[in-house]
Formats: structure tokens, C-alpha cells, sequence
């Protein structure tokens, strides 16, 4: 990893066109043991079915998609509308070099807009780049779920980060801005 920060790093919504790109970097995710509990990822029609629209980002270099964040609905249930998950992945060859946090400072100002109030990420300890992002950029540590997952003949954890957003302050719970 470099640390030198890409110039030219676009974020822009994610559309199909681009699931090919979204899948590669997915599986080198899945490849790599210690981004997710996913063994194979997901068609575009359970990708699509599975994330919000509002959502879903790609980060470009020079035309290329570089990385990606999408979020998931915490739960269907109306108390919870203004709650989702971030996934956020990067292409291992331009990690370290200011993808994430582009990827990331997007979904958040997107989120908020979307009247989301709570951005919740779950990251496997091993994953010391993506720990070290969302503290970063504002997101605390709620507690860690032990042995939460089987995976890769072991049991895992799992790093449980928050962000709450100025709409959790407001007195009508961001009503006017959830969808």
C-alpha cells in the first residue's frame, strides 16, 4: 500500500453497468478472508434487491471504478427507517491511496440527506485499514460481537462501529427527511 493520495478520485452513484467492476472488487474482498463472512458474492438482482438505491456508490480513477459502498436498511420496521448499514470495499491494487475515505465521506453526506440518523458498519477486527477509516471519519466503537461468525474453519468477530448524524439531535426525529 502507498501512501500516496490518487488525484482524480470521482464519486458518483452506482448503476448495473458497473456491477461487473463492484463483483471483481467484491471478490477480491471475499478472496482476501478478513472483509467479509461472504464466500461468493451476490448476483446483481440480490445486489440490487438487497441495497438501498440511495445508496450505492463507486469511486473512479482515470474512468475506472476503484471501489464501492452501498448501504443495507438495518431493519424493515418503521422505528428503525432512519438506520443502515455501510459496506465498503476498494480495489486491493489502490488501497491506502484515498479511495475509502472518498467512498465513505460521500455515503455519509448521502445518508444524511437520504434522512438517515444512524450509519452502522460491522468490521472484522483483522481488517485494520477499514477499523482505521471509520474511526476517522467520525464513527465510534459500540462493542464488539465475539464468535459471531463461522468462517474459514474458525469463529470470528466482529467490530461493531456507529454514526450518528445531527438528525438523531432533531426533535422530530428527522421526520421531515426520511423516506
Amino acid at each position: 500500500m502507498s501512501d500516496d493520495r490518487l488525484e482524480g478520485v470521482t464519486v458518483r452513484p452506482m448503476t448495473e453497468d458497473d456491477w461487473p467492476a463492484v463483483r471483481a472488487i467484491f471478490e477480491a474482498g471475499i478472496a482476501s478472508g478478513d472483509a467479509t463472512f461472504e464466500t461468493t458474492p451476490p448476483t446483481w438482482e440480490q445486489f440490487d434487491a438487497a441495497h438501498r438505491p440511495d445508496l450505492r456508490l463507486v469511486a473512479t480513477v482515470d474512468g475506472k471504478v476503484a471501489g464501492w459502498v452501498a448501504a443495507v436498511p438495518y431493519s424493515a420496521r418503521a422505528v428503525y427507517r432512519g438506520v443502515a448499514e455501510e459496506s465498503i470495499y476498494v480495489d486491493p491494487s489502490l488501497q491506502g491511496r484515498g479511495v475509502g475515505r472518498a467512498l465513505l465521506e460521500t455515503m455519509i453526506a448521502a445518508s444524511e440527506r437520504a434522512g438517515v440518523w444512524t450509519l452502522q458498519a460491522g468490521v472484522l477486527p483483522e481488517n485494520g485499514a477499514s477499523v482505521t477509516l471509520h474511526r476517522a471519519l467520525g464513527f465510534r466503537e459500540v462493542g464488539t460481537r465475539e464468535r459471531i461468525g463461522w468462517h474459514r474453519g474458525r469463529w470470528r468477530d466482529v467490530i461493531v462501529f456507529e454514526r450518528r448524524s445531527a438528525l438523531a439531535d432533531r426533535p422530530d426525529g428527522g421526520e421531515a427527511l426520511a423516506p
